[in-house]
């Protein structure tokens, strides 16, 4: 819908949402007995997979640049080092259930790194939708701690994935212009090489075939599909926002976790998903318009000639999208719009 621009950049994030959801209980059943470093291993062996297929053409996404490098491989340490095997090693002291709910405090340590480091706009809506998913997350981690603080390390080991994995997603936002096939293969492809470096180096047990298989399955769908899906959905709809329509995957995943015979929730996880429901549909809901300046700007990314800030002529005109250099015309109008590339104006 026109004057509804989250829709899209909203439905981009529940896809990626849905299928990160599903890979918490997935990894904790796959990964019993593995080392944490030989399961994140695994993982981004698969999104490596899955981004090489995804590539793009020149023509139609832009390539990574040389100067991207220094941010991939921070967004490689904290995103495919640090968050999954700290996830893994969570997963194995924790229920399925309790890890998959604590991955919320991921949309509130994104929204507010993205807040402060790149400005985006947080206006009571967002806010709204912010807290209502918090709120949710609460509900959910006090409804599991009813069950005693045996998993009190596991949880706080998820906890730091979500820290590490929010400084990921800041980091990535930068990246969300590049082809995300080719900026998944690169992160996926450092993720591996430190993993499994660290695998051998600490001498954990070598997995057996079905659970590599099995994990590597995983990544492919859970880890860089979700991304491919993720970084386009920073595209549409900036980081802050993504990060927080993200937090419904900790809901999918405690659902899953209960279908695979995890029977640790209560009326806690029915208001916990509740409102974060709720916050999924404010995000969703929004549309921010008002009258602004775009400056003159000249980049690189993938973009059609039909969303009205693409006034450049080619000769012939090309259909559909395409990606080249260009530049922007300074301007001034008044629409709904997403604090997207071309709308991180301030307020």
């Amino acid at each position: 819908m026109p004057n509804l621009p989250a829709l899209q950049g909203g439905f981009l994030a529940l896809l990626a949402a849905a299928l990160f959801g599903v890979s918490t209980p997935l990894v904790q059943k796959l990964g019993m007995g593995m080392g944490p470093f030989s399961t994140a291993a695994l993982l981004y062996a698969g999104a490596a997979g899955i981004g090489a297929l995804l590539r793009q053409p020149a023509e139609n996404e832009a390539r990574l640049l040389r100067s991207d490098w220094p941010r991939l491989i921070a967004v490689a340490l904290f995103g495919a080092v640090i968050a999954p095997v700290a996830m893994a090693w969570g997963l194995q002291r924790a229920s399925g259930t309790g890890a998959s709910l604590m991955l919320t405090l991921e949309a509130l340590f994104t929204a507010v790194l993205a807040w402060r480091l790149y400005g985006e706009t947080m206006d009571r809506r967002v806010w709204a939708a912010v807290l209502l998913l918090l709120g949710g997350g609460i509900a959910l981690v006090l409804d599991q701690s009813q069950s005693g603080s045996s998993q009190l390390w596991g949880l706080v080991a998820v906890m730091v994935a979500t820290v590490a994995w929010g400084m990921d997603n800041t980091l990535s936002r930068a990246l969300a212009e590049r082809d995300p096939g080719q900026v998944v293969l690169a992160k996926a492809v450092l993720g591996v090489a430190a993993t499994g470096s660290l695998a051998v180096l600490t001498g954990e047990p070598v997995p057996g075939a079905g659970a590599a298989l099995g994990l590597m399955a995983v990544g492919v769908s859970c880890y860089g599909l979700s991304l491919r899906f993720y970084l386009l959905a920073q595209r549409a709809f900036g980081a802050a926002r993504t990060g927080s329509v993200f937090a419904f995957a900790p809901f999918i995943g405690a659902a899953l976790a209960i279908l695979l015979g995890d029977r640790s929730g209560g009326w806690g996880m029915v208001l916990g998903g509740a409102l974060m429901l709720a916050g999924v549909l404010v995000h969703l809901m929004e549309s921010h318009h008002h009258e602004h300046d775009h400056v003159a700007l000249e980049h690189e990314h993938a973009h059609t000639h039909a969303d009205g800030h693409h006034d450049h002529v080619h000769d012939p005109m090309p259909t559909g999208q395409h990606s080249h250099l260009h530049t922007h015309t300074p301007m001034r109008h008044s629409h709904a719009h997403v604090p997207d590339v071309h709308h991180a104006h301030p307020h």
